[in-house]
């Protein structure tokens, strides 16, 4: 169990160091200011005293255009600043959230997996499975219609966050106990008091501290953004950093042998769609991609919140940023190996009634095969390992709080 404490502890010792050693001298050298100490608890909580740099995120050009700034889904009354997302990156990893302190956020949605779960179903704070495979919250920030889970049931970020922490399964927490179980642990006031400008906590503030936090999560040092930055922002041309067969595996995700930008990096309909960005590799809209042939399944995806009939089967994709890290695939975890999803669009989609238009024969209501070669699928494989930034997976500012480094 953690202790807790009613403040912060700050370390004296660099200070006192230097005041022992000081000694006369014939002129004053300017002071140097010392690092920021940590601030830490007897809980274990451990943050930097000035905060990380949450909110001004020095991205690189690609994510910088009129075109990629206009898929960023951040509210005007939530903007991202360093002390909310702090609280938020608190709130992530603290097992308080759910009902016996067993799971926390992070425990789906974890950094070695670039914010995702690899196993199929992830597990509740008593062990029950969740209805789908949790997606990766990386990126959250650029899917544009603001709208999440897997069947956008959510109309925003703000909301989703809460989700988890009320389902029965997930978190089981209702706002009251969720309030009264924050309240409840000493290094929230002052951390709500810096966010929000007073102590109070209340669930409206949890979820949006919450929101910056996930939005804050941008992944944009792969080998991609090396290679195309270093080819000047010319996503066609071949990046100086990658292999042959990366880039062979490049070619053909943008152009019509493969077809993948015209889902992952362009609009949604009408077809053909226009680019949107070269950053964010998100479908624009929930789709069908042809997993199953017939509306009779467990799981309809949108159709099941719409009652529509042509949203059966839609479901949103996630970010293919990491993808190579985020197994299993897609909303049931059915694929384990990006090998098996290159050849569902190869070879295995099927003819459902609301199947994807860029996924079909042109003119026909059949799917279309792509017929690639071994050669070509493996490309795609190696072109998807591309897009894994390394440096995600263990930046402190979205590490656990609650974990000191080593020595």
């Amino acid at each position: 169990m953690r202790k807790t404490t009613t403040m912060a502890l700050i370390s004296l010792t660099c200070m006192a160091a230097l005041a022992a050693c000081e000694g006369p001298a014939s002129e004053t050298p300017d002071p140097i200011d010392p690092p920021d100490p940590p601030v830490a608890t007897d809980d274990g909580l451990d943050l930097p005293a000035t905060p990380y740099n949450y909110a001004e995120i020095d991205l690189p050009q690609h994510f910088q255009g009129p075109l990629a700034q206009d898929q960023d889904n951040t509210p005007l009354a939530n903007p991202i600043t360093n002390d909310g997302a702090t609280l938020g990156r608190v709130l992530f990893y603290d097992t308080t959230l759910s009902k016996n302190g067993a799971v926390a956020c992070a425990s789906c949605h974890q950094q070695k997996d670039a914010f995702a779960d690899t196993t199929r179903l992830s597990l509740g704070f008593e062990g029950g499975e969740t209805g789908r495979n949790s997606m990766s919250v990386e990126g959250a920030r650029y899917y544009r219609n603001g709208r999440f889970f897997w069947d956008e049931r959510a109309a925003t970020l703000e909301d989703q966050v809460l989700g988890p922490i009320q389902d029965p399964v997930e978190m089981g927490l209702t706002l009251e106990e969720l309030v009264a179980n924050v309240s409840a642990k000493s290094y929230y006031p002052a951390l709500f008091e810096k966010a929000f400008g007073d102590p109070a906590i209340t669930s409206d503030r949890i979820s949006r501290a919450l929101a910056q936090f996930v939005r804050s999560i941008v992944s944009y040092r792969s080998r991609f953004d090396e290679g195309i930055e270093a080819a000047g922002g010319n996503i066609a041309a071949d990046f100086p950093n990658f292999t042959p067969e990366e880039n062979a595996g490049k070619a053909l995700f943008l152009g019509p042998a493969g077809g993948c930008a015209a889902c992952h990096l362009d609009d949604g309909p009408p077809h053909p769609p226009p680019r949107r960005n070269n950053a964010f590799f998100f479908i624009a809209i929930p789709t069908n991609n042809g997993l199953d042939a017939t509306t009779d399944i467990d799981d309809n995806g949108l159709g099941e919140i719409t009652g529509n009939p042509e949203d059966n089967g839609r479901f949103k994709s996630s970010s293919l940023r990491n993808v190579a890290l985020t197994a299993p695939y897609m909303h049931d975890g059915r694929f384990e190996t990006l090998a098996e999803v290159v050849e569902h669009y190869n070879s295995g989609v099927k003819p459902h009634p609301n199947l994807d238009p860029r996924l079909r024969v042109q003119g026909s209501t059949e799917p279309r095969k792509l017929n690639l070669t071994p050669e070509q699928k493996a490309s795609l494989v190696a072109f998807l390992k591309t897009l894994t930034d390394e440096e995600l997976l263990v930046d402190p500012m979205y590490a656990d709080p609650f974990e000191k480094a080593s020595p």
